[in-house]
């Protein structure tokens, strides 16, 4: 039996070479009054819970889904919120409240974007999350000002503003504490409470997790942090 001789200098079609990567966005800069404008809008919308399929609830950070010109919340200071915020930031948006239910009745309240500012508002909003996120966990730089340390006081107040406003409250005769869907926020709260001067607790649960600072001192700073609007809404 003789064996095929192997051709060494057969011809070969070159390996296939994957496309070359994509260098991320380049992000315009913002200004410290429209980051903490933007970083907040992007809180509130990271507080809300993913939707449940395609084409149904669209309140998750519009980089994320692409095409989340629509918001929903559930309580109507949340809403009145983001719209007051958007305003700020040139962003035009229609208010409509539905209201549903039969034993137990509930509230939906939906932000609409425009057409002709969904560009500029998913921009702006992405923009100033991952700005925001990074001022927050990134640490203190060397030499930084003391402006700078303010301004990130600033983002850490509009996070915990957020989520008080949007998260699921979770309170109890011991602690105050938010239940938040998204790990990056979770994240984000836990440090910003740290440069607010207060400790605060992460726990994971089923499908979300838990942010929780003590009672007393501690959710009395998070609360004057917060703002009056905040500290002054009942507790359902």
């Amino acid at each position: 039996m003789v064996a095929e001789p192997i051709l060494l200098d057969r011809h070969r079609p070159p390996p296939t070479q994957p496309p070359p990567a994509q260098p991320p966005p380049v992000l315009p800069l913002l200004d410290w009054t429209t980051l903490a404008d933007a970083f907040e809008t992007a809180c509130l919308l990271r507080c809300m819970p993913p939707p449940a399929a395609p084409g149904q609830r669209l309140a998750r950070l519009p980089a994320q889904t692409g095409r989340a010109a629509t918001i929903e919340f559930n309580r109507e200071e949340a809403a009145r919120r983001t719209r007051q915020l958007l305003d700020r930031l040139g962003i035009p948006v229609r208010h409509e409240r539905a209201v549903g239910g039969l034993r137990r009745r509930y509230e939906l309240h939906r932000l609409d974007v425009p057409r002709e500012h969904r560009a500029a508002y998913l921009t702006l909003v992405e923009n100033g999350w991952h700005r925001g996120r990074r001022e927050l966990l990134g640490g203190p730089l060397p030499g930084a000002s003391t402006v700078r340390r303010l301004r990130r006081t600033g983002l850490a107040a509009a996070a915990w503003r957020a989520a008080l406003l949007a998260g699921g409250r979770h309170v109890r005769r011991h602690i105050l504490g938010v239940r938040i869907t998204d790990r990056e926020l979770a994240a984000v709260l836990v440090r910003g409470a740290a440069l607010l001067d207060v400790p605060a607790m992460l726990r994971a649960g089923t499908g979300c997790y838990l942010v929780s600072v003590a009672h007393g001192r501690d959710r009395d700073r998070i609360l004057q942090h917060a703002g009056a609007q905040t500290a002054q809404r009942p507790v359902a």
